[in-house]
């Protein structure tokens, strides 16, 4: 059987930002760091162990994955694939989230586009400038199966193998729909799959990975964020700021050098 655990990343400078953010690269906030020490403390602590960690290779991933992967033991495989990297939004990246626009009706697209204005995309197929639509972001899905998941089957013939992937919010609600369809008794039901918290997990498995005409994947967990009960995001703007693993916790500094884990 094979086990995969779908996480979304920490959060990041630029979700606390509210910014088109998917191929633009950005590190974890001291709270999403958080939230990633969290979630591998708490699936060391309940039996969740990995054989291989994949994470796009984009920073907030990596880096979620990279917490995670220091509390496993015995170490798994820790691997990069830009497959597995968020929507891309093209121009649009960086300039403020807009899901709703009030423009003169004289307003066209381009004219928004030209002011730095991007509503959000109305329907699967739209793309912003140099970007992809979610109708690209599922053929990339398609792609991370083939090249990614497919090649896995055959280790999980007769024995159990678990694979983590870290990936963004966009990109998983796609994978989730792909890895669906894998079996021949369902369509695609990824549209219930939306809006993970992030860290938030989301685990499937595929049994009869070797005959697909009896292959069963089955989701068995939905959005799991138990992990995030006891974290609290540092007062006075410091949840927010950019996570600097540099920089030492001013209470380890004034504790006498004893650093206290906040998970």
């Amino acid at each position: 059987m094979l086990i995969l655990t779908l996480i979304r990343h920490g959060e990041s400078t630029d979700n606390v930002r509210s910014v088109w953010a998917g191929w633009k690269d950005a590190g974890l906030t001291n709270h999403g760091m958080n939230q990633a020490k969290a979630l591998a403390r708490w699936f060391s602590e309940n039996g969740s162990k990995f054989d291989m960690i994949m994470s796009s290779t984009q920073q907030r991933a990596d880096a979620t994955a990279e917490a995670i992967h220091e509390r496993q033991e015995p170490k798994p495989l820790l691997l990069k694939n830009p497959l597995l990297r968020e929507q891309h939004f093209g121009k649009a990246e960086g300039h403020p989230y807009t899901k709703t626009i009030v423009r003169a009706k004289s307003m066209t697209l381009e004219a928004c586009y030209a002011q730095n204005i991007f509503p959000h995309p109305g329907n699967r197929t739209d793309r912003f400038p140099e970007g992809e639509s979610r109708d690209d972001v599922a053929k990339r899905a398609e792609r991370a199966v083939e090249e990614i998941v497919l090649p896995l089957f055959a280790d999980a013939g007769d024995t159990d193998v678990h694979v983590a992937i870290v990936s963004h919010g966009l990109f998983i609600r796609e994978l989730v729909d792909v890895l669906l369809k894998l079996d021949p008794t369902k369509h695609g039901l990824g549209n219930d799959y939306r809006g993970l918290r992030n860290t938030g997990w989301t685990r499937i498995t595929v049994k009869n990975t070797w005959m697909p005409s009896t292959r069963s994947v089955s989701i068995t967990d939905v959005n799991r964020h138990d992990h995030l009960n006891s974290v609290e995001r540092q007062k006075g703007g410091i949840g927010s700021t950019a996570y600097d693993p540099k920089q030492k916790d001013i209470r380890s500094f004034f504790g006498g050098g004893k650093t206290r884990d906040s998970g």
